[in-house]
C-alpha cells in the first residue's frame, strides 16, 4: 500500500476495528455529531419542542423536526416564532426548551456502535465533537451516556461558529482545532443537514442511520 494511504488509525493494527467503519477507509481524525449520533437524544429534543410550542397553539411534526437536525436551538426557535407569529422573547423560548430537554436527559441512551468507535480510537487519533447544540446541552448528553468530555480533543458548538449545518463551518473548525486536513477527517452524523455539511467540508461521512434506528415519538 502507498505510504500516503496509511493513517494513524493503523496504530490499532492487530485489533479488529469497529464494524461501522467502512472497509478500506483511511483517516487521521474522527469528528462526531452529538445529538442522535453519540446519544439517541433527538426524541427527547422533539418532546421538549412539542411541550414548548403547545402553549402557543403551535406544532412541529417529527419529520419537520428532523429536517432541521443540526440547527442551533435559536434558529429553530426563530423559525417557529416566524411561522406561527408567536409574540414572545426568542432567548426566553430557547432557555425554556433547553430546560425541558435537560430534565429528560436520564431518558437518553447511547448509540452503542458510535460509543464503541470513541473508545476504540481514543488516545490513538484526534477526536472531536461538532454539534449545533449549546455547550451545556452537549456536556449534559455526554454525561448522560457515560462519556467524559476528556475523551475528545475538542468540542465545537453553535457558540463557536457563525453558520450552521448544512454549511461546513463547524466541521472545518473542528478539523482546524485538531490540526488535521479536512479530507483526512471522517464524520459520524445522523441527519441530512449534517451529512451535507460534511460533504461541503470535503470530509467522508458515516451515516449513523445505516446501522442504528433512532426511536420515534409519533
Amino acid at each position: 500500500m502507498d505510504a500516503s494511504l496509511h493513517s494513524k488509525e493503523n496504530l490499532n493494527e492487530g485489533k479488529e476495528r469497529p464494524a461501522v467503519i467502512p472497509d478500506g477507509l483511511t483517516f487521521d481524525a474522527i469528528i462526531f455529531d452529538c445529538d442522535g449520533t453519540l446519544g439517541d437524544s433527538m426524541p427527547m429534543h422533539y418532546v421538549a419542542w412539542v411541550e414548548t410550542l403547545t402553549p402557543y397553539g403551535a406544532f412541529m411534526s417529527e419529520d419537520e423536526f428532523y429536517a432541521m437536525g443540526g440547527w442551533p436551538t435559536k434558529i429553530v426557535a426563530q423559525t417557529m416564532l416566524d411561522r406561527f407569529d408567536i409574540k414572545t422573547d426568542l432567548a426566553a423560548m430557547v432557555k425554556h426548551k433547553e430546560k425541558l430537554f435537560v430534565q429528560k436527559l436520564s431518558e437518553v441512551p447511547p448509540v452503542p456502535q458510535v460509543v464503541e468507535v470513541v473508545h476504540y480510537y481514543h488516545g490513538k487519533i484526534p477526536l472531536a465533537v461538532a454539534t449545533g447544540g449549546l455547550p451545556e446541552v452537549c456536556l449534559g448528553v455526554l454525561k448522560s451516556i457515560g462519556l467524559s468530555p476528556k475523551l475528545f480533543n475538542t468540542i465545537v458548538t453553535c457558540e463557536d461558529v457563525q453558520s450552521h449545518k448544512p454549511e461546513p463551518e463547524i466541521f472545518l473548525e473542528a478539523a482546524r482545532r485538531l490540526n488535521v486536513p479536512p479530507d483526512r477527517c471522517i464524520v459520524f452524523e445522523d441527519v441530512d443537514p449534517g451529512i451535507e455539511a460534511a460533504r461541503r467540508a470535503g470530509m467522508t461521512s458515516v451515516d449513523v442511520r445505516t446501522f442504528y434506528t433512532p426511536r420515534r415519538i409519533t
